[in-house]
């Protein structure tokens, strides 16, 4: 177990917002802290932040709980949970791309209105979608806008006078055999073209040219006309992490695997997209954690060892068509993980109504108030006599 508490130096003081958790709102107070000390400080206001605080709530009184933006603090114990960030300006050319027609991003609330007007103005010639040679959030995303535009493609006629590629610097199409052998086939049956080891490093947006790196070869670059792009976006961790006492080699805050507790510091925690944890960054996984990590820092409350363990539970609706999902659920080992009784490799129309219908008011209703933990006891009951 981690030995040492409070780290030396965690953040450069600076100027913050502190949130106050008190009856399940989230109050700001500009300006420094209201507090200057907390028994639970939770850093980042995000999926992960917010959960652990209605929880924490629920422990040691709303009055010892904040989430607070990044400075030099005072806390008994520490979560982090500041997410990653995106690097759009490591592909040559970008942002300032975006100033051009034809070229959009989903990760970006500044840039996904133009992936849906470049998919609407679509007329014939290259439909590009990319993938990062980066950790990112969701990894099937970036293919689920693929799906998207094909359907939208083939609802408005379109689809003949396209030729749409998805280009990845992964050496596979998903990183679970079972999904991945599903989704070749899909991509097969629509004629979608797949590059695998494709890296795109430069965006020539006045030209409508985008510029990749072949992985396997060195070197080598390649060049691919578009009509439109969308683009996911390098990400990596947060900079106020790098350099810091709590990182890992690559930046990522350096936790167990199992219970979430920094691997140096006894009293600081982690969950989600900040970590280093060796699953997909989803929030899934964030609900799947907070449960993991809630009955970890309840045991260290008490002076207790920390007995819950973190199987690397994750999961990616993946979105095949406007009433397809192939749920993809699985775990640190990449073997999957499935709620339901049935193959979930299967696209069901079933499994979309409950990404589209149910899953938000989970979210918002569930995992932000703290009171979701993820599907494990619901699948422990569904395959009750399957074995």
């Amino acid at each position: 177990m981690a030995g040492q508490l409070h780290p030396p130096l965690l953040l450069s003081r600076q100027c913050c917002r502190v949130f106050s958790v008190i009856n399940s709102q989230i109050h700001t107070s500009s300006g420094l802290a209201t507090k200057d000390h907390y028994k639970v400080l939770v850093l980042g206001g995000g999926s992960g932040g917010i959960t652990m605080a209605a929880r924490m709530k629920r422990k040691v009184g709303a009055q010892n709980v904040g989430i607070v933006e990044p400075s030099e603090i005072s806390y008994d114990y520490l979560i982090v949970a500041l997410g990653l960030e995106l690097h759009y300006e490591k592909i040559k050319g970008l942002p300032e791309g975006f100033e051009h027609p034809k070229i959009g991003s989903n990760y970006s609330v500044k840039t996904v209105e133009k992936t849906w007007n470049a998919l609407k103005n679509f007329k014939e010639g290259n439909a590009l979608f990319t993938f990062p040679n980066t950790p990112v959030k969701c990894g099937g995303a970036p293919q689920k806008i693929m799906y998207l535009s094909d359907a939208f493609l083939r609802k408005t006629g379109k689809r003949s006078k396209a030729n749409i590629i998805y280009n990845t610097p992964l050496p596979k199409l998903f990183g679970v055999k079972k999904y991945a052998d599903a989704l070749w086939e899909i991509v097969k049956k629509r004629d979608l073209n797949i590059n695998l080891r494709h890296n795109l490093i430069e965006v020539r947006a006045d030209k409508q040219e985008a510029v990749f790196e072949n992985l396997d070869k060195p070197g080598e670059t390649e060049v691919y006309k578009y009509e439109m792009i969308h683009v996911t976006p390098p990400m990596g961790p947060p900079a106020v992490l790098k350099g810091s006492s709590l990182d890992d080699a690559a930046g990522w805050l350096d936790v167990n695997k199992n219970t979430l507790q920094h691997k140096t510091y006894a009293n600081v925690f982690g969950i989600g997209d900040c970590t280093n944890l060796p699953t997909a960054k989803t929030a899934a996984a964030v609900a799947a954690q907070s449960a993991v990590l809630d009955r970890t820092v309840s045991r260290i409350l008490k002076k207790q060892t920390p007995d819950k363990i973190y199987d690397g539970y994750t999961s990616c609706p993946l979105v095949t068509s406007y009433n397809t999902v192939i749920l993809a659920e699985f775990d640190y080992d990449g073997q999957p993980l499935e709620t339901f009784p049935v193959d979930q490799s299967k696209e069901s129309r079933i499994m979309y109504h409950m990404k589209a219908d149910f899953m938000p008011l989970l979210y918002w209703h569930g995992l932000l108030k703290g009171l979701w933990g993820g599907p494990g006891p619901y699948r422990t009951i569904m395959h009750l006599g399957m074995k």
